[in-house]
C-alpha cells in the first residue's frame, strides 16, 4: 500500500472550495489516461446561494493559473475591484473610520515609516499610502488600457459567489476535463485508515488514491468517517451567526465602492460589499449578546442610511440566517483525507480569510502532491503544522481589530476581557508598545499577514508605539528620507485622483468589452 501510486483524486462537495480546488488541481497536472484522473461528486440538492464575497489580491495569480482572462472573470462573476477594507465605527462609533489597503506603505522593503509618522500629520493610512483617499473617491485600481491582472494599485476583488462557482466548473469540467457527478454519498469505505471508495445513490461505488472533502461544516469524510474535532474558538472571537443579503443599487449607474466596508454595530458588524449588478450586505453578531430581531432591525436601518433605499423598499429584502461555531479542525489532513474550505475550519468574514484558505490549501496540494502513499504521511504532517499556524495568526489578528475598540457595549467590553486574548497577540501587543510591527515579526517563511496589515489596524485604531530612547547613528538621515516618503505620497496620490477611473466606470467597460 506504501508504494501505491496517487492518480485518482476524489473531491467531495462543490461550492467554491470544491470547484476552485478541482479546477486547480486539473490546470496544474495532466489528465486523462497519460495523468491523473479528478473527480468532484456533489449533493444534486444543494444550491449555490450566490452571495457577494471578497477576495485577497492572491486571487488574481489563482485565475491566471487557471487560464481565466480577467476580462470573462469580471464579466461573468459581477466581480469588481477591491483595494482592501474600510473599518467605520470601530474605535468609538462616532463616524470614525480607517482603511487596512492592499497597497504597502511607501517604500516599505526599504523603511518603516511608522517609526516616523505623528498622529498630528494626518491619518497613518493616508500619510502612508494613496490608495484610501483612492478608495474615498471609489476610484478604481488601475486604468481601462492596463493589461489583464496588472496594476497601479494592488487589488483583489468583489465577486458573486455562485457565478464564481458556475465558471469555475465550466472550465474544470469542459476545458481540464474533470468528472462531474451528481449523488448523495451514502457510506464511506475504508481499509487500514484511508479511504478506498464511496458508495453514491446514482453513481454506485468512486475509487480513488487521495480524499477532498468540500462538504462544508458538516464534513462528510472530516468529522463523519474520521471524527477529527472541531476546535471552538468562541472564546476568544464571539460571533456566530450572520445575516445575509442582496441589495439592489438605487439605479445602474450607482457608484460602486472600491473596498469592503465594514462597520461595527453595538452587537456585530456590517459588511458591505459592492458588486457590478448589486450589493452583499450582511450582519455579524453574536447570539449572546443580540436577538435576531435587534439585528435584522439595525441590518435594515443600515439599508436606509448607506445604501440609498427608502425604508419601504429596504422592508421588502429578504435575509438569510447563517448560524456556525467559530473554530477549525484539530486536523486537516488525516490518513490519505484532506479537509478543505469549511469543512476545515471558519470564524467569520471579517478580512475575507475563506477563500484565500482554499487558494493556499490548493496550492500546496499542488506544488507538494505526493507521488505515491509512503510519503503522503510526510506531507500531511507539513500540511498540518503550516495550516495550524495559518489559522492561529487569522484568529490573533482578526481579535486585534476588537481589542482596541473603546466602545462601551457589553459586546466590545466582553471582547476586551484580557482572558479573550489569545496569548501570542498579548505579547505582541506588549512589544508594540515600545515599537511598530515591521519585518522582524516575521516568524515563518509564509505570514498570513505581513506586518503592513498590522500597521494599517494599529494605528487606524489609534493604537500608541513609543520611540525608543536608544537612537540610531543613521536616524536623521532616515528621518530625512521618511519625510520625502511622505512627501512622495501626497504627489502619487494627487496624479493617481486625477488619473484613474472610477470602479464602475472600469468594471461596466471591461465587462462590455467581453460580450
Amino acid at each position: 500500500m506504501t508504494d501505491k501510486l496517487i492518480k485518482d483524486i476524489v473531491i467531495v462537495g462543490g461550492g467554491a472550495a470544491g470547484w476552485l480546488t478541482a479546477a486547480r488541481l486539473a490546470a496544474e497536472f495532466n489528465t486523462g489516461a497519460s495523468g491523473m484522473s479528478v473527480t468532484l461528486v456533489e449533493s444534486p440538492d444543494i444550491k449555490n446561494i450566490g452571495v457577494g464575497e471578497g477576495t485577497w489580491p492572491s486571487m488574481r495569480q489563482s485565475l491566471q493559473r487557471i487560464g481565466i482572462s480577467e476580462q470573462e472573470f469580471i464579466s461573468c462573476c459581477e466581480a469588481s475591484f477591491k483595494q482592501g477594507s474600510k473599518f467605520v465605527d470601530w474605535k468609538r462609533g462616532k463616524g470614525e473610520y480607517y482603511y487596512h489597503p492592499f497597497t504597502e506603505p511607501m517604500a516599505y522593503q526599504q523603511i518603516n515609516l511608522a517609526r516616523f509618522w505623528q498622529p498630528s500629520a494626518g491619518k497613518f493610512d493616508e500619510v502612508v499610502s494613496p490608495q484610501p483617499i483612492i478608495c474615498d473617491h471609489n476610484l478604481a485600481p488601475k486604468q481601462l488600457n492596463t493589461p489583464d491582472y496588472a496594476e497601479v494599485l494592488t487589488y483583489g476583488y468583489h465577486l458573486n459567489a455562485g457565478k464564481f462557482i458556475d465558471l469555475l466548473r465550466h472550465y474544470a469540467v469542459d476545458k481540464y476535463g474533470v468528472r462531474h457527478i451528481l449523488a448523495e454519498v451514502n457510506s464511506v469505505q475504508a481499509l487500514d485508515g484511508d479511504i478506498t471508495s464511496l458508495q453514491t445513490d446514482e453513481a454506485g461505488e468512486i475509487t480513488g488514491d487521495f480524499f477532498i472533502d468540500c462538504s462544508g461544516l458538516h464534513g462528510l469524510l472530516i468529522e463523519q468517517h474520521y471524527s477529527i474535532p472541531w476546535l471552538s474558538v468562541k472564546d476568544c472571537l464571539f460571533n456566530d451567526t450572520a445575516l445575509a443579503m442582496q441589495v439592489p443599487y438605487p439605479d445602474d449607474n450607482y457608484p460602486i465602492q472600491s473596498a469592503t466596508v465594514a462597520t461595527a454595530r453595538p452587537f456585530g458588524w456590517i459588511w458591505d460589499i459592492g458588486l457590478s449588478s448589486r450589493r452583499g450586505v450582511g450582519h455579524v453578531f453574536s447570539r449572546d449578546f443580540a436577538t435576531e430581531e435587534k439585528v435584522e432591525t439595525s441590518l435594515r436601518d443600515y439599508l436606509v442610511g448607506h445604501c440609498g433605499l427608502d425604508a419601504a423598499t429596504a422592508e421588502k429584502i429578504d435575509y438569510r440566517m447563517i448560524k456556525f461555531e467559530p473554530g477549525y479542525r484539530k486536523t486537516f489532513w488525516q490518513g490519505n483525507c484532506l479537509a478543505v474550505g469549511m469543512a476545515a475550519g471558519f470564524i467569520e468574514p471579517l478580512e475575507a480569510t475563506a477563500l484565500v484558505l482554499v487558494e493556499l490549501a490548493a496550492d500546496m496540494i499542488c506544488r507538494e502532491l505526493p507521488r505515491d502513499r509512503g510519503t503522503m504521511d510526510i506531507v500531511a504532517k507539513r500540511y498540518n503544522n503550516i495550516f495550524a499556524n495559518h489559522w492561529e495568526q487569522i484568529i490573533g489578528f482578526l481579535k486585534l481589530h476588537y481589542v482596541l475598540s473603546e466602545r462601551n457595549e457589553p459586546y466590545w467590553l466582553a471582547h476586551r476581557e484580557p482572558n479573550s486574548l489569545p496569548s501570542n497577540l498579548r505579547d505582541q501587543l506588549l512589544l508594540w508598545q515600545s515599537r511598530a510591527p515591521y519585518h522582524v515579526d516575521a516568524t515563518a517563511a509564509f505570514e498570513m499577514f505581513p506586518s503592513a496589515s498590522y500597521q494599517y489596524v494599529l494605528y487606524g485604531m489609534g493604537f500608541p508605539s513609543a520611540q525608543s530612547h536608544i537612537h540610531h547613528r543613521n536616524d536623521a538621515a532616515t528621518a530625512e528620507q521618511a519625510s520625502m516618503m511622505f512627501n512622495k505620497n501626497v504627489l502619487k496620490t494627487k496624479q493617481l485622483r486625477e488619473h484613474l477611473p472610477t470602479n464602475r466606470f472600469l468594471v461596466n467597460n471591461i465587462s462590455q468589452r467581453n460580450r
